[in-house]
C-alpha cells in the first residue's frame, strides 16, 4: 500500500499555491537609474580616492537595487484572501471586481473618483490596476485600489476564489 499523496494533493502543512501572485518590481528605467546613480557616485569619489571610487559606485548601485526589490509590494490571491502589500482581506468580504486597463482610467480612479477612505496599494510604474469593493459593514474602507500589470488575471483569480464579479 502506498501512503504517498497523489500528485494533485497538497502535502500536509504546506499552503496551496496562490491563484495569482505578482511582485510589483520597477520597470527598466529604475534599474538604469540605479546603475546611473552608482556611476555618479564613482565619478564623484574618483578625484578623492581613485581606488575606492569603483567600489563605492558598485555599493551604491547595489544598495538601490536591494531597496527597490525589498520595498516592492506583493499582490497575491489565495483561496482565502487577497493580499496587497502589507494589507490582507478575506475573499469572503470582497464585493465587485473592476479591472482598470489603461493609465488614463487609473489616473481618474486615483484622482477625481478616489474616496479618501479607500485602501490604495499603488506603484507608479504599474499603470493599470484593479478596484475591488468591500462588503464588511464594520470596515469604513469602501474599496481597495491595487496596482497590477495584469488586471485581467488578478480579477479572474479573485472571481475564482469567490469574490463577487
Amino acid at each position: 500500500m502506498n501512503d504517498a499523496p497523489a500528485p494533485s494533493e497538497t502535502p500536509a502543512g504546506s499552503a496551496p499555491p496562490p491563484l495569482f501572485r505578482e511582485r510589483l518590481l520597477p520597470g527598466p528605467g529604475a534599474w538604469v537609474a540605479a546603475f546611473g546613480l552608482g556611476v555618479i557616485v564613482a565619478v564623484t569619489v574618483l578625484p578623492l580616492a581613485p581606488l575606492v571610487a569603483p567600489g563605492a559606485g558598485v555599493l551604491v548601485a547595489a544598495a538601490v537595487v536591494v531597496t527597490l526589490v525589498a520595498t516592492a509590494p506583493v499582490v497575491e490571491v489565495t483561496e482565502d484572501e487577497l493580499r496587497a502589500g502589507p494589507a490582507r482581506v478575506p475573499v469572503s468580504m470582497l464585493g465587485g471586481v473592476e479591472p482598470i486597463f489603461s493609465a488614463e482610467e487609473m489616473r481618474t480612479a486615483l484622482g477625481p473618483e478616489l474616496d479618501a477612505r479607500a485602501y490604495v496599494c499603488l506603484r507608479s510604474w504599474a499603470r493599470t490596476g484593479l478596484k475591488v469593493g468591500l462588503r464588511d459593514p464594520l470596515d469604513p474602507t469602501p474599496y481597495w485600489l491595487v496596482s497590477t500589470r495584469r488586471p485581467d488575471e488578478l480579477a479572474d483569480a479573485l472571481v475564482q476564489a469567490g469574490a463577487a464579479s
